[in-house]
Order: C-alpha cells, then structure tokens, then sequence
C-alpha cells in the first residue's frame, strides 16, 4: 500500500460515483470536482512515485489500468449524457483500438508493451485537461461558452 497506488485506487472508486453525478443526480459540480481530481492525482501519483522511490509492480499496471477506464468511461458518459458527439467518441475508441492492434507487431520486436512517449503524456494531459473543461462549458452562463471553447481546444 504505497501513496500512488492509494490514489490509483481512489480514482478507480470514483468512476461509479462519477457515472451517478453526471448521469443520475445531474450534480456537474461534483462530477467536475471528480475530473479535476482524477486528473491531478493521475499526475501525482506519478510524481510521489518517482520522489519518494514508491513504485511497485501494482502501481505499474494499476495505474495505466484507471487511466484507460478513465479514457474509456467518461467519453462514454458525455455519450450518454448528450455533452460530446458519438463520432468524436469513436474517434477516440479508434485511436486506442489502433494502438492496442500494435501490441503483436511490439512483442515480435521485444517490446512487452507500448513505450511511454511525451506524446502519449501530452495526448493523456490534453483529455483529462478537456473533460472538466467540457462538462463545466456546459453550464447557462458567459463565461461558460469560453470554458467550452477551451475545452475543445485541448
């Protein structure tokens, strides 16, 4: 039980509640307040990891586990909920589904998963950066069609 896979696994929990937030109680503050946690805790748990020497071989696929139920639940949910188009969704679901496809053609070379690339950060920090952005868009108010627009820049 180390402080990242703690965070791993608060996250996890919170997918369920998030889904009763957004979908059920219709409570988009929390569900933003969920997001924002998700996303900085995902960074942290990989920061405290790395300072205070604290991974493990449960961190290390606990982690990109949640991410990936993340990445796979909340485009879902917006689904559901009528806040992102279908087929922006299954642009998405095509890029995963495509990247895991790799995965045979990697492990004749070696490799026993995908390298970690800045890109694939950037592109992971640019969706957790977009969802809360989207949902808090989403609200009748000014400033919320510039939150909106940010949100779909990144």
């Amino acid at each position: 039980m180390t402080v990242p896979n703690v965070l791993s696994g608060i996250r996890l929990v919170l997918i369920p509640v998030f889904y009763y937030l957004l979908l059920v109680a219709h409570a988009d503050a929390w569900a933003v307040a969920i997001l924002v946690f998700s996303g900085a805790s995902d960074w942290a748990d990989g920061k405290i990891a790395r300072l205070l020497d604290q991974s493990s071989r449960l961190g290390e696929l606990l982690d990109p586990a949640v991410d990936r139920l993340y990445m796979v639940s909340i485009p879902v949910a917006f689904g559901l909920r009528g806040i992102v188009p279908w087929w922006i969704i299954a642009v998405l679901f095509a890029r995963d589904a495509l990247l895991a496809a790799e995965l045979p053609v990697l492990r004749t070379r070696g490799f026993t998963a995908l390298p970690v690339l800045y890109i694939g950060k950037a592109a992971t920090f640019a969706l957790m950066s977009a969802f809360p952005l989207i949902l808090l868009g989403q609200w009748d108010a000014q400033w919320s069609r510039v939150i909106l627009a940010c949100g779909w820049a990144f």
